[in-house]
């Protein structure tokens, strides 16, 4: 074989660059391996990520679910309540205006929508509380002792005091034992001028029945016109 023969065969030749230099083996098949696990770690962390929107969202619409009865449900027994005190049925309906911005603060999503109801159940205890705290001061809103006692007792005392400012005035005289005869049958008129004036000035809830106790306003009428015959009649006979 001469000096300048080139030999030949399978597997033996390398393609060289320009400059004379070997490309490494298997460069290429590293760089492309190493771009496909980026890409599949990439992926992976879009589809862990979608997976956890999905997931709060759907936790969200859940949670708005559940919200929403307990709104409706507070809602339902204030108008209600202040259909009792006189509020005009228009005036518990929300305006165009109201529903267009309701509508603006829901448009984020469920989560959105959960923010926005937490808020109309806030203001809707907020409400709660101040119908409450005003119901307070509403004799209508009373235990029923308390309440009748308002009707009961001033019927009572009224002709008592009567009694007494005539004997104080005329002594044991005919006056003083004409208002003693006059008040005996006193007691029976204020309770039934109780019992009606019950009826007229407080009312019942739907469905309740007005409770006049009969008893504890028989007693409340009775016991100061039996003191006070008693110690006038003891006064008439010292006299």
């Amino acid at each position: 074989m001469g000096p300048n023969a080139t030999v030949t065969g399978p597997g033996r030749q390398r393609a060289g660059d320009p400059d004379g230099d070997l490309a490494p083996a298997g460069a290429e098949p590293t760089t492309a391996w190493s771009e496909y696990l980026a890409a599949a770690r990439q992926l992976d962390g879009v589809r862990r990520s979608a997976a956890a929107a999905a997931g709060e969202q759907a936790r969200s619409a859940e949670a708005a679910r559940e919200e929403l009865t307990v709104v409706r449900t507070g809602l339902a027994s204030q108008q209600e309540r202040l259909r009792e005190l006189g509020v005009p049925a228009i005036s518990l309906v929300p305006s165009p205006p109201e529903l267009t911005e309701a509508a603006r603060s829901m448009a984020g999503g469920p989560a959105a929508v959960l923010a926005a109801l937490r808020t109309a159940r806030g203001r809707a205890e907020a409400a709660d509380a101040a119908l409450a705290a005003r119901g307070r001061f509403r004799p209508g809103s009373w235990p029923a002792r308390g309440r009748n006692l308002l009707m009961y007792g001033p019927l009572a005392l009224l002709v008592p005091m009567i009694q007494v400012v005539v004997f104080v005035a005329t002594g044991t005289g005919p006056a003083s034992v004409a208002a003693l005869i006059c008040g005996l049958p006193m007691p029976a008129v204020a309770f039934v001028a109780g019992w009606v004036g019950i009826g007229r000035v407080f009312r019942a809830g739907p469905g309740e029945r007005l409770d006049r106790t009969v008893r504890f306003g028989a007693l409340v009428c009775l016991v100061p016109a039996v003191l006070v015959t008693a110690g006038l009649l003891l006064a008439l006979l010292a006299g």
